[in-house]
């Protein structure tokens, strides 16, 4: 999408939307309500770092329609960089409130991800909240994702079939990108986003740190006190990194 419309901060090269979540929500609307496909997808630390060193997901970023701040991490590097994103959108926060707006506007999704039972279970836990929330049908993430294959087409088929104005897509990252990028012609729904964990925290099945963490920029070590075999890496690593490649864009900037 080009960016001639949008506000947008340069982040290791990705075009990062300066949106509030009243923006977000206004988008997401007027897709809707205009019959327009959209794609809004989110950047994190690790997504940032991804995209560094995967030129094609680095592509399938800038070519979204959308591309909203999901991490305090990435609001302090637009900030070094002298810019500012004034919202953290992240979804284990942002669905529930999401969830009101579609109430609100009676919106419908389609959850798709995570593991048998699990977006289900998202599912009941979100209608205990909302009752007439409307969520058309839910799929698990473990099919074949080849997009020739016959599962993917029959998912495919399965979410035209349920109309949904709001898909949601939980595989992880890059996963989920690369998968909606390679169907999006193929699905008929007005807005599609990529939702991460986002089922795995609705359902219980994924702890989240304190508030305390979470709001102030700590939810990364809470993340990896509770899952250090699999985060080590992406954290220890990778932050450092990312701190490196923002002072590298710093200077290159300034010069």
């Amino acid at each position: 999408m080009s960016t001639a419309s949008r506000q947008v901060v340069d982040i290791l090269g990705v075009d990062v939307d300066t949106d509030t979540l009243d923006d977000l929500h206004a988008a997401i609307r007027d897709a809707i309500t205009q019959k327009r496909r959209v794609t809004f997808l989110n950047v994190n630390v690790h997504a940032l770092n991804l995209a560094c060193d995967r030129p094609s997901f680095r592509a399938i970023l800038n070519r979204a329609d959308k591309v909203f701040c999901d991490g305090k991490g990435v609001q302090y590097a637009a900030r070094y960089l002298g810019h500012v994103l004034p919202a953290r959108i992240t979804y284990a926060d942002w669905i529930w409130q999401l969830a009101e707006f579609a109430v609100n506007h009676n919106f419908s999704f389609y959850f798709l991800g995570g593991r048998e039972g699990v977006a289900a279970e998202a599912a009941h836990c979100l209608r205990a909240r909302w009752p007439t929330l409307r969520i058309r049908d839910c799929h698990h993430g473990y099919f074949d994702k080849a997009v020739d294959s016959q599962a993917n087409q029959e998912v495919v088929a399965a979410i035209n079939q349920a109309d949904p104005d709001i898909l949601i897509v939980a595989f992880g990252m890059p996963l989920q990108e690369e998968w909606l990028h390679a169907n999006r012609t193929a699905l008929t729904t007005r807005v599609a986003l990529t939702g991460g964990a986002v089922f795995d925290y609705v359902s219980g099945n994924l702890r989240r740190g304190p508030a305390w963490m979470t709001q102030h920029g700590w939810e990364w070590l809470a993340r990896l006190l509770i899952e250090p075999g699999r985060l080590w890496r992406r954290y220890l690593l990778g932050n450092p990194l990312f701190v490196a490649r923002i002072l590298r864009q710093r200077w290159a900037n300034r010069k």
